[in-house]
Formats: structure tokens, C-alpha cells, sequence
């Protein structure tokens, strides 16, 4: 690896897939592993890991770009919030019109910045498939593709893989969530692989699925923290850790 970060963008080619809470828990676990963790929200326009940490960001993405336009950017931490002694936030504007006014342009910007002081940044990127998404993508290590056991995902997800494959990335993984529709089973896996004509890596199943998810995420807990986890969600718990270890591999021998 290189003596800086390793950059992973969690996206998705529908909402609703559970991208956020995966950012957060996968953060739970690189804090297990001692790494220090941005989370950043770039999905601009309805960002919520902010919300969903409870924790008060007094400065977001947007007021970073636009010190900087206006040359009164000073240091990269004066505008992430912290959570705890590992992991930080990097928010999504608080006023989604300002989501139009930070030009794709200063992704490098931001991501040259975090990767200099973090171990691993976790970008929450929106599913719109528009400019920001597409350099968001460019720039990163490795992306992860959500999806669900829902044809209109599997439908757009398809697209998805034929513009990647048009474009010859190459560095994402796709992990199927049945947690978010646990009572909702359209397609087996195997139909799945077909419907998208892909792999899927990894599958967080059924028995992650917490009925009192928002209450847990708005109290800013995260799941894979909690010392009870690995007995309570066993599979879940290795699938994810087993995601982290692969893509760390994966970048140590790039």
C-alpha cells in the first residue's frame, strides 16, 4: 500500500439499500482493526451519516470547498466532526441547494486531503449516476455496490455493470443486502447473478435485519462495535470482516 489511505466508496444504483449503514458498520470494524476512519458524505443532497452518528457537524463539504475558493481554508480538521478516538465525520451540506454548488472538481481535492490523514476513507455516495458520483468513483480504491433482492435494483444495478464494464472499471464488489427486505425473497441468488450478469462477492442475509435499526442509528451507535455482535449476528459479522480483509489484501498487493 502506499504511505497514505486507502479510499472505499459504498454506492448503489437505487436508494433505499442500506449504503449508510453499511459505511457505518464497516467503519465499527476498522475501528476494531485500530485504523483511524473518515467517514464522508457525499451523497450531497441527503446525506444523513451526520444524523445517523448523532453527532453535530458545524462544518460539511460544502463549507470546506467553499473556504477554499475563497482562500480561507486552513487545515482539514477544522472541518470533520469526531465521533469517538477512530473514526470522524466528514458531513453532507446541511441545506441540500448547497449540493449544486460544490463542483466535482474538488473531489481529488478532498479525497488528496483525507488520505493524508486517515487510514481508510469511507465515502457514502449517492445513487444518482450523475458527474459527482462518476469522478467520486474514478478516483477511489475500491467501490462497493449495494444492492437488493428488488427487481427494480437488479433492473438499474444491470445497467450499472454494463457502463462500468463500457468504461473498463474493474475495482468494485457487489454485496447483496437482505436485511433491508428480510420478508422479500423475488430471486434466488443465482437468479440474481444472472439478472445483473455479474458475481455478487458478498451477502449480508436475513439475520442482520434489526427491527429497531432507525432507533439504534439515531442514538449513534454502531452495530459492529457493540462487544455482543460477533455472537448475535456470527455470519454477518465475518462476511463483513472478511470484506475489509479482502480489500485490504487486495490494495497490499496492487
Amino acid at each position: 500500500m502506499n504511505s497514505k489511505g486507502m479510499s472505499i466508496c459504498i454506492t448503489s444504483a437505487k436508494g433505499g439499500v442500506g449504503k449508510t449503514t453499511m459505511s457505518i458498520n464497516l467503519a465499527g470494524l476498522y475501528e476494531i482493526l485500530q485504523k483511524k476512519v473518515l467517514i464522508i458524505d457525499f451523497d450531497l443532497s441527503g446525506g444523513g451519516i451526520a444524523t445517523a452518528l448523532n453527532v453535530e457537524a458545524l462544518k460539511n463539504v460544502y463549507n470546506l470547498v467553499d473556504d477554499y475558493n475563497n482562500n480561507r481554508y486552513k487545515e482539514f480538521k477544522n472541518y470533520v466532526v469526531r465521533y469517538d478516538d477512530y473514526i470522524d465525520v466528514l458531513a453532507a451540506p446541511k441545506d441540500p441547494r448547497q449540493a449544486s454548488k460544490i463542483d466535482p472538481k474538488y473531489i481529488e481535492l478532498i479525497l488528496d486531503k483525507a488520505l493524508y490523514n486517515y487510514d481508510v476513507v469511507l465515502i457514502d455516495s449517492t445513487h444518482v449516476l450523475n458527474d459527482f458520483s462518476i469522478f467520486t468513483m474514478d478516483l477511489v480504491d475500491k467501490i462497493l455496490f449495494m444492492i437488493t433482492n428488488d427487481p427494480l435494483d437488479l433492473k438499474n444495478m444491470r445497467s450499472m455493470i454494463s457502463i462500468l464494464k463500457d468504461v473498463n472499471f474493474n475495482n468494485y464488489k457487489i454485496i447483496l443486502n437482505e436485511s433491508i427486505n428480510p420478508f422479500k425473497k423475488y430471486f434466488s441468488l443465482y437468479d440474481i447473478k444472472n439478472i445483473i450478469n455479474s458475481n455478487v462477492d458478498y451477502v449480508i442475509s436475513k439475520d442482520f435485519y434489526i427491527k429497531n435499526i432507525d432507533n439504534i442509528l439515531m442514538s449513534g451507535k454502531i452495530i459492529t462495535l457493540d462487544s455482543k455482535a460477533p455472537s448475535i449476528f456470527p455470519r454477518d459479522y465475518t462476511t463483513m470482516m472478511q470484506l475489509i480483509t479482502d480489500i485490504y489484501n487486495e490494495e497490499e498487493g496492487s
